[in-house]
């Protein structure tokens, strides 16, 4: 990595921090844990941030803020009221079990921070994890983001304040998904770190909604890194809905290890955000593991997403499928590098890749790399690209069935968006998002001081005032 020669002050002061505060930040800490923030703030001191002559950063400038004046992290929230007072969060007909995070702490009211399922489920904040579950600890946490050693991930080790723990024992399949809310309110620049694990035991599934959400319009730097172990047979669908002002910043880091016959479903929704940066690893370690890693972002005024995937082949037999798609307006820009490492001993793989773009002015951008780096010879490996702006041709022919200019547009990006959306597989959550896409479309989902991404679905779902009887 090619880094800057001098110290920034968003450098100096998570330092600074981190001495003012080695007492509260090791408290309660389990050894593993505590040697990895010692150990990353060490290296933080003899490392700086990634330019734009770091190939993996040379489309996301995110320079702006490595001088800039961030508090490092709230102190812990008063639990004085319930979570919906704070925020309202109802996905119509979609029952979850809902945690949260307020300001980078896992938030509950009556101060239960561990809750155990009659199935042995355990869902608890990593901070109560490192006390009351060392063996997973010690087992599990930062074997793959550990390898991740850019300042930023740094930064995350050091200093991170909490984070949600989910353990699945072996034969157990969770019949509800469980919903992490991440929520943003500050009143002054803060950078927010936080930190997740998640652990299937065997022929386990689960279903997880990771959600990043602000409150308010105030400027903030949010750091996210969750690893994930799927062991045998395991199955995991992860969605990340992504709806943040356009004052702030999301380093969201995910790093998977799967093991034999697994399978890990992921669908990154990205409606709103100043500047997201989703980077996600997976290592197929098990013979016939399967990945699908997919996304849609919508964006729009300056909004920039950029969107990092790598998908290693280590074992034989598996198969991986990137699929991402974006519409982009005014001067919004995004970035897609999909990469597939295929290693030597890795024979019959089966790796697919795809990235599809609708830019709706000129002065929008996607820079689209596909990546294909194979030493095996018995595999089977594609990738395309393509970046364009809406079919005249079909444009013209819904339009000369009665159809508005304006609503054959968004049939058209609905149906462009779909082939993502589709691929949901919980029926309840994909109509609501089918919603967030069509509002997102008309420029109807925005942050509000109650977030519109969260707010009550109507029992009605939202339609184009179209008819169709016409097409």
């Amino acid at each position: 990595m090619v880094v800057s020669k001098n110290n920034s002050s968003l450098k100096l002061s998570v330092i600074k921090h981190f001495a003012d505060n080695k007492n509260d930040i090791f408290i309660d800490s389990h050894p593993k844990v505590a040697a990895i923030r010692q150990k990353s703030i060490n290296q933080l001191s003899e490392s700086n941030f990634p330019t734009s002559k770091d190939e993996n950063w040379k489309n996301t400038n995110l320079s702006a803020l490595y001088n800039a004046n961030y508090l490092i992290g709230y102190a812990q929230p008063a639990f004085e009221k319930d979570v919906s007072e704070i925020f309202k969060c109802s996905v119509h007909g979609f029952d979850t079990d809902v945690y949260s995070l307020l300001n980078g702490w896992c938030y509950s009211p009556d101060n239960k921070h561990v809750t155990v399922y009659d199935d042995g489920v355990i869902v608890a904040s990593i901070n109560a994890a490192q006390k009351y579950y060392p063996d997973l600890i010690s087992k599990y946490y930062d074997e793959i983001a550990g390898k991740n050693d850019d300042a930023f991930s740094l930064i995350n080790s050091s200093v991170f304040t909490d984070g949600i723990f989910i353990y699945v024992p072996d034969n157990v399949k969770v019949k509800k998904a469980i919903q992490l809310i991440k929520m943003v309110n500050n009143e002054i620049d803060t950078l927010f770190n936080s930190r997740n694990l998640i652990v299937l035991g065997k022929n386990s599934e689960l279903s997880f909604l990771h959600c990043d959400d602000s409150i308010d319009h105030n400027n903030s730097f949010l750091i996210s890194n969750t690893e994930i172990f799927l062991s045998d047979n395991s199955h995991l669908d992860l969605y990340k809905l992504q709806n943040l002002n356009d004052n702030t910043a999301l380093l969201n880091n995910t790093f998977v290890e799967q093991k034999q016959n697994s399978k890990l479903v992921v669908n990154v929704l990205t409606f709103n955000g100043g500047t997201i940066r989703n980077q996600i690893n997976v290592d197929l370690v098990g013979e016939c593991a399967e990945a699908n890693v997919g996304g849609i972002y919508l964006l729009d005024k300056k909004q920039h997403v950029d969107n990092q995937v790598l998908i290693r082949h280590m074992a034989p037999n598996c198969n991986s499928n990137q699929l991402f798609k974006g519409v982009l307006d005014n001067s919004a820009s995004a970035v897609f590098k999909g990469a597939v490492y295929v290693a030597r001993d890795a024979q019959k793989t089966e790796a697919f890749q795809k990235n599809a773009n609708i830019l709706m002015t000129s002065q929008a951008t996607i820079d689209t790399m596909p990546f294909l780096e194979i030493y095996a010879d018995d595999v089977s490996c594609s990738h395309g690209a393509t970046v364009g702006q809406l079919d005249n041709e079909a444009l013209f022919y819904l339009m000369q069935r009665g159809i508005s200019e304006s609503d054959a547009k968004l049939l058209l990006m609905f149906a462009f968006a779909e082939e993502v959306t589709s691929k949901i597989s919980i029926e309840a959550l994909k109509t609501n998002i089918d919603d967030m896409v069509k509002k997102r479309l008309r420029g109807d989902l925005s942050i509000c001081d109650k977030c519109v991404l969260h707010c009550s679905t109507p029992d009605t779902p939202i339609e184009f005032e179209i008819d169709m009887s016409k097409i």
